[in-house]
């Protein structure tokens, strides 16, 4: 069954890097009738993808890592280990961003591009939808330091083997969501991926 909401009202609240959006909603409730009009702020924040590069004969992944202002409050690191992965601009597709920022953030190159998932990254307060693939790379010299200095990025690249990046997802040295679904469904693929 299908239920209806409605927008009673909306505003935009702060426009500035990101938006801000206040919306008046009421929807269908699961034992008849309709809730009360209630609030929620939103974060407009674009749709992203996310791409783990993987190396099926060294089998091998490359992980960037970078500062995180959204991780300084939890007492951890805020220097995450994660998946490539950038914002979709105007007039480009899923895929195009994916090699896009492979190159920029990784300094490699997508030879195929495998879709694992789409998901809304945390609907009870975005809008952000994540396109997530596994992109097939040769990671043989893939290293160093990259990213736009226009866009205040400072990525540092780490190519390891797939166990160890496995392992780290136990350890909780990966803690971002796309790279635990990326490295998580790698283990479910691996042994197909390598054998293309």
């Amino acid at each position: 069954m299908k239920y209806q909401w409605k927008v009673i009202d909306h505003q935009i609240t702060f426009q500035g890097y990101f938006r801000m959006e206040l919306f008046h909603l009421q929807n269908e409730l699961y034992d008849g009738g309709w809730s009360q009009v209630y609030t929620r702020e939103i974060f407009e924040r674009g749709s992203a993808v996310a791409v783990l590069p993987y190396d099926p004969v060294r089998d091998e992944v490359v992980l960037i890592e970078q500062f995180r202002p959204g991780a300084i409050n939890f007492g951890s690191n805020p220097w995450l280990k994660e998946c490539v992965a950038g914002i979709i601009e105007p007039g480009e597709t899923d895929t195009d961003v994916a090699k896009r920022e492979s190159i920029e953030e990784a300094g490699c190159e997508i030879t195929n591009l495998e879709l694992i998932s789409k998901y809304f990254v945390s609907p009870g307060g975005t809008t952000e939808q994540c396109t997530l693939y596994c992109g097939l790379v040769d990671s043989t010299d893939v290293s160093g330091t990259h990213g736009l200095a226009e866009e205040q990025e400072d990525i540092r690249v780490e190519t390891v083997d797939a166990d160890t990046a496995f392992s780290w997802i136990s350890e909780g040295s990966i803690c971002s969501a796309n790279a635990i679904i990326a490295l998580q469904w790698l283990q479910l693929n691996r042994e197909r991926l390598r054998k293309l």
